[in-house]
């Protein structure tokens, strides 16, 4: 690992920390498929989702110089998700480079958060849209996943 980068924690699913943020969502008629659950493509709309919420906790995180674009994504499907549901999708920081960070996901019954239907993380880039070049992270993220600018 660079110094460029600080590790938060220690799984991908960074099970034993708090989430950095924990946003609640309604399994849609339109979300299933002819098996009668969600289809596994809406679970990136489901994680999408719940990272803007957070980044609507942000305070000036928008640039139009920097933006953030998804560089990865990791997912375990667990379990079908079934209609009706109530779902809890936890967000945690387990990475922050320089102009990088990983989020850690799951998402869970929003009744009990011991029924996982997914985990896994993504990986988000700052970068300029005009030049497509990566961007330092700003110090608003840096602070809202809990690190100092300096980290």
């Amino acid at each position: 690992m660079s110094n460029s980068s600080t590790d938060i924690a220690e799984s991908a699913t960074g099970a034993s920390h708090a989430p950095l943020f924990v946003a609640s969502l309604g399994v849609r008629w339109r979300d299933l498929d002819a098996f009668n659950h969600v289809n596994n493509s809406n679970f990136l709309t489901y994680l999408e989702e719940a990272r803007l919420q957070w980044l609507q906790h942000v305070r000036d995180w928008f640039s139009e110089d920097a933006m953030p674009v998804l560089a990865a994504s990791e997912l375990q499907y667990r379990r079908p998700i079934p209609w009706p549901a109530s779902l809890h999708i936890e967000l945690r920081c387990t990475r922050l480079g320089t102009s990088s960070m990983t989020i850690a996901h799951r998402i869970v019954d929003a009744d009990d958060a011991g029924r996982l239907y997914c985990d896994g993380h993504v990986v988000m880039v700052w970068m300029n849209p005009v030049s497509g070049k990566a961007m330092p992270l700003p110090a608003t993220i840096r602070t809202a996943a809990g690190v100092s600018s300096g980290g």
